[in-house]
C-alpha cells in the first residue's frame, strides 16, 4: 500500500526530497500559529485505513518541534489513518536517556511514552547517541546511519573527486578518528565500510564547572590526513580539540564529519575558523542560511529514509 506523507515544519526540504524519491507529494497539513504561541494541526486529506508517515526533526526548538509532532499523530490517529510512522531524523532529548543525577527526571523516557501513547506505530531515526536508546521503545524502532554516506564521501576523495574542496584522500595516508571513547563502536564500523581504513581514538576531558573540552592524548596512529567521525557537532569545540590533537601529532589535513548538525550559538564560527579544512554533514536537522559557512557541506539522507519506508510498505 503507498503511504501518505507528511510534514511537520521543523524539516520540510527533507521531507520534501523524501516524498519525491517516493514518487509522492507531501499530503498538506493545515498548521495554525496563534498569536500565543500555540498551534492547531489539522489534516486536510482523507486517510481513513491509510498508512501514513510524518516527518518531523526534533532539534531546537526541541520542544516546541515535539509538541507539533504529538499534535501530528493525534490528528492522523483521530482521523483514521491506520498506522503513524514516525520519521525522527534528529532524536531530541537523546542525551538525556537516563538519570544522572538524584532528583532527575529521563526526559527522553518522557518523550517515547508520549509517542507510543498517541498511536505512532514505528519510528525511523538516525544515528542515536547510544545504540541502547531503541530497547526504551515499546514499539519498533528503525535505528539507521549515515555512516555508508560519509564512506562513500571518503572513498570520493581517495579517488580524487574534482568537487571536493579539502583535496584529495589517500587510503594509504589517511586515518579515521573518533573524537571521544564514546564513538569507538562507530569508527570501528566505518573503518570496516573501508577495508578496515586504520583508525584512532582520542582521549578527552570535560571541565563539568567551565563545560571546557580538552583533548588528553590519541590511542592509534596518526596519518597526513585524518577523518574526524561522531554523531552530531554541536558547539564544536569538541572536534576542534581534536584537530589541533591531531596537528600535533603529525596531521596536515584533517576533514570532520557528524550525522547531526546541531550547531548551538557561536558553532559556525568557531569550525569556520578552525585548522579544519571541511566539515561535512547529513540534513537530518534543517540547516538555516544563517549558520551555514564555507567549509560546511550537506549530504542528505533522504534516500535512506525512503528505502526505509519501501521496505515497510512492501
Amino acid at each position: 500500500m503507498v503511504p501518505k506523507v507528511f510534514s511537520g515544519s521543523s524539516n520540510l526540504p527533507l521531507a520534501q526530497k523524501v516524498s519525491k524519491n517516493l514518487g509522492l507529494k507531501l499530503s498538506p497539513l493545515e498548521i495554525t500559529v496563534f498569536a500565543d504561541g500555540e498551534k492547531r494541526v489539522r489534516v486536510v486529506d482523507n486517510v481513513v485505513d491509510i498508512e501514513t508517515v510524518v516527518v518531523q526533526s526534533t532539534a531546537a526548538p526541541a520542544d516546541a518541534n515535539y509538541m507539533e509532532l504529538f499534535f501530528i499523530i493525534d490528528a492522523l490517529k483521530r482521523s483514521g489513518a491506520k498506522s503513524v510512522t514516525v520519521v525522527i531524523p534528529y532524536l531530541g532529548y537523546q542525551r538525556q536517556d537516563h538519570v544522572f543525577r538524584d532528583g532527575e527526571a529521563v526526559s527522553l523516557g518522557v518523550v517515547i511514552k508520549a509517542i507510543e501513547s498517541l498511536g505512532a506505530s514505528k519510528v525511523i531515526t538516525f544515528d542515536l547517541h547510544t545504540v541502547k536508546i531503541p530497547e526504551l521503545f515499546r514499539i519498533p524502532v528503525s535505528h539507521l546511519s549515515a555512516l555508508p554516506l560519509f564512506a562513500e564521501k571518503i572513498k570520493k576523495m581517495a579517488n580524487g573527486s574534482p568537487r571536493v574542496e579539502a583535496g584529495q584522500l589517500s587510503i594509504v595516508n589517511c586515518s579515521l578518528v573518533s573524537p571521544d571513547l564514546g564513538g569507538v563502536r562507530r569508527i570501528k564500523l566505518i573503518s570496516e565500510m573501508l577495508g578496515n581504513m586504520p583508525y584512532a581514538i582520542i582521549v578527552k576531558n570535560r571541565n563539568l564547572d567551565s563545560g571546557e573540552i580538552t583533548a588528553e592524548k590519541i590511542e592509534g596512529k596518526v596519518f597526513s590526513k585524518a577523518v574526524i567521525v561522531d554523531d552530531m557537532i554541536s558547539s564544536g569545540k569538541t572536534m576542534v580539540a581534536a584537530a589541533e590533537l591531531l596537528k600535533e601529532s603529525g596531521a596536515q589535513e584533517i576533514i570532520a564529519m557528524a550525522t547531526h548538525a546541531v550547531l548551538s550559538s557561536g558553532s559556525p564560527e568557531v569550525l569556520q575558523n578552525s585548522i579544519i579544512s571541511k566539515v561535512f554533514v547529513t540534513d537530518t536537522i534543517a540547516i538555516p542560511e544563517q549558520k551555514k559557512f564555507p567549509k560546511l557541506e550537506v549530504i542528505s539522507v533522504a534516500d535512506i529514509i525512503a528505502k526505509e519506508i519501501r521496505k515497510n510498505n512492501s
